[in-house]
């Protein structure tokens, strides 16, 4: 039986025989419940709209939306919603194709109980299930993507009411942080960096979810690039 303030997951994919599996997985876990399944992108877009789940595991290859069309309908219009990618093999063109649809990362489909369980616990608790260099990787590849499509214009780019709001609610310790959560550091790492404690790093990166309407560190780094409020460390 799930815990009082359970974590609300949403599962979804095209197999019913997959769904049970991981339904009877997760069930087990009493800081987990199941609060709907779905067969498809969209029935599982209409399924968080209807439940505004705290977590989806979202297949990828389903009939009428995919996972990745439905990834990005979900974020766009439930950013506090964590997406994990489920998947057969591990991609890095793929997953960058995942981490740019909004998803917070992704688990093997054949893998073992207590990893899936980890991940999903790392997603919840706003961390990435991408390994540091993997996810260091798959974050500078697309921040080079936006800012080379970006060049040409930089020289007089339009004003952005977002950006220019985004920009003015951090404070300069918050865009510390940024800049070092997109070099993969650990809050741990950050509090020693700054002379911080690790719990004034949580709420500096609670923060930061918040005011730029994510869910996870990775998209926190993400969405940084896309409004050019850091600068991918090679280019600096």
């Amino acid at each position: 039986m799930s815990e009082p303030g359970a974590a609300r997951l949403v599962i979804v994919d095209d197999h019913e025989l997959v769904r049970a599996g991981l339904r009877a997985m997760l069930s087990a876990e009493p800081d987990f419940e199941i609060v709907g399944e779905a067969s498809d992108g969209a029935e599982a877009l209409e399924l968080c709209r209807e439940l505004t789940p705290d977590l989806v595991l979202m297949d990828v290859r389903m009939p009428r939306m995919d996972g990745l069309a439905a990834t990005r309908e979900v974020k766009q219009h439930l950013s506090r919603v964590s997406v994990l990618i489920l998947t057969v093999h591990e991609n890095q063109d793929y997953m960058l194709e995942a981490i740019r649809a909004g998803a917070s990362g992704y688990v093997l489909k054949d893998a073992p109980r207590e990893q899936l369980t980890t991940a999903i616990r790392k997603v919840l608790s706003g961390e990435s299930t991408l390994n540091r260099n993997l996810a260091t990787q798959l974050i500078q590849r697309l921040a080079f993507e936006v800012y080379e499509r970006e060049e040409p214009s930089s020289a007089n780019p339009p004003p952005d009411p977002e950006r220019a709001a985004i920009l003015e609610s951090l404070s300069t310790r918050e865009r510390e942080v940024l800049e070092l959560l997109a070099l993969g550091h650990t809050n741990r790492k950050i509090a020693q960096t700054l002379f911080i404690s690790v719990g004034t790093v949580k709420n500096h990166v609670e923060h930061i979810f918040a005011k730029l309407g994510v869910s996870d560190r990775t998209q926190a780094v993400v969405r940084a690039f896309e409004f050019r409020i850091i600068t991918p460390p090679a280019l600096q």
